[in-house]
């Protein structure tokens, strides 16, 4: 039997409560296939920090680190802020401490669900690079001032070609199950000269994976064709700001974040949450929609199945995401969806939809 230990931090607002979605789901597998999984869960929530200054630190991170894999719910509230007015999130240190350079944020328009513009066969993987870009100035010295405030951009080419390796190995793989198979890079190399680093670095690998298509685009123009053409990209690449926000931008064509999971990686790591934030105003409320909850462990199966060779564990991932779109094609949905179920109804459904469509039992005696 596969056995994976797993760190849990289900963070702020509706992170608790769709972490308890995601682990249901994750208990129903279990009891489907040859798989064990073990949870040590952690708080370094927003509140933790507001009422006791405690936050992550270098010697939480070596032993959440040394886990199989890291399931993480929403963090954040928008009152609680840091000395120099930032808000509180372990998210932004997880990246730095385990190098996790890419953030995989896939979108596809299930049946049943709604889009926001014209286009029947959205299904695309956004890559975000998270260590580097806007962010690689965070921890530079600031001198607090109402005057001037300074960030810097920073690409490498060491961060940049196994981003972009990545890319064209996600595309590779997306193109046996069944999409085009092509890398877009999103990029600003008319303006910034470190996209013109960047840029070069693509043209570099890109010419070293001439079996996958690729293209590019100013960042402005490509995101103009997401909501205007979005069947025309598969995998796309680009910078951390941009990739953020081109993957807020690809969520909302399928539905909104409510059904966008995404993964922080490294070449060894991995880091699995929702896109969504902590969403504070209906926490409690029994509105969250756990969909992007439970399709962040679907990933995290995945992942492991991908780095251990488990085929087990791509099966349970495999399984998961089946049940979710039955449920996203027949109902229940909650209300961001157009419905009114609530948290619970909808993991109850997404839980009978996987009892329903597995064998009683896949363990070995």
């Amino acid at each position: 039997m596969a056995h994976y230990n797993i760190s849990v931090i289900p963070g702020d607002g509706i992170g608790p409560e769709v972490m308890d979605s995601a682990l249901a789901v994750l208990g129903e597998s279990e009891k489907h296939f040859d798989l064990q999984l073990s949870y040590t869960t952690y708080d370094f929530s927003a509140d933790l920090y507001r009422r006791t200054g405690r936050k992550i630190t270098e010697a939480d991170m070596d032993v959440i680190g040394a886990t199989d894999a890291v399931l993480f719910g929403a963090m954040g509230l928008p009152d609680v802020r840091d000395p120099e007015g930032l808000e509180l999130g372990a998210q932004v240190e997880m990246r730095a401490h385990y190098k996790l350079f890419a953030s995989l944020r896939p979108v596809k328009l299930f049946q049943g669900v709604e889009s926001a513009v014209k286009a029947h066969n959205v299904d695309m993987l956004v890559i975000r690079e998270t260590s580097e870009g806007m962010f690689a100035g965070l921890h530079d010295s600031h001198e607090p001032s109402d005057e001037q405030a300074t960030d810097r951009m920073t690409i490498t080419r060491a961060t940049s070609e196994k981003l972009f390796d990545l890319a064209f190995s996600e595309a590779r793989a997306r193109r046996r199950r069944g999409t085009p198979g092509r890398v877009t890079l999103l990029h600003k190399s008319n303006a910034l000269r470190s996209n013109v680093l960047m840029e070069k670095v693509f043209d570099e690998v890109a010419a070293r994976n001439t079996d996958i298509e690729s293209s590019k685009y100013y960042i402005d123009a490509g995101s103009m064709y997401m909501v205007t053409d979005p069947e025309r990209f598969d995998v796309i690449v680009s910078e951390n700001i941009f990739g953020d926000i081109t993957s807020e931008i690809a969520a909302g064509l399928v539905g909104g974040l409510g059904v966008a999971p995404s993964a922080d990686v490294s070449l060894s790591h991995g880091v699995f949450q929702p896109s969504h934030g902590s969403a504070p105003d209906i926490a409690g409320t029994g509105q969250a929609n756990p969909i992007a909850m439970i399709l962040s462990a679907a990933m995290m199966l995945g992942w492991l199945g991908e780095q251990r060779g488990d085929e087990t564990c791509r099966q349970a991932a495999r399984s998961i995401n089946q049940a979710v779109e039955q449920v996203l094609a027949t109902g229940p949905r909650t209300r961001d969806l157009g419905g009114n179920a609530t948290t619970r109804q909808v993991t109850d459904a997404v839980l009978q939809a996987l009892a329903s469509t597995l064998p009683a039992t896949t363990h070995s005696l």
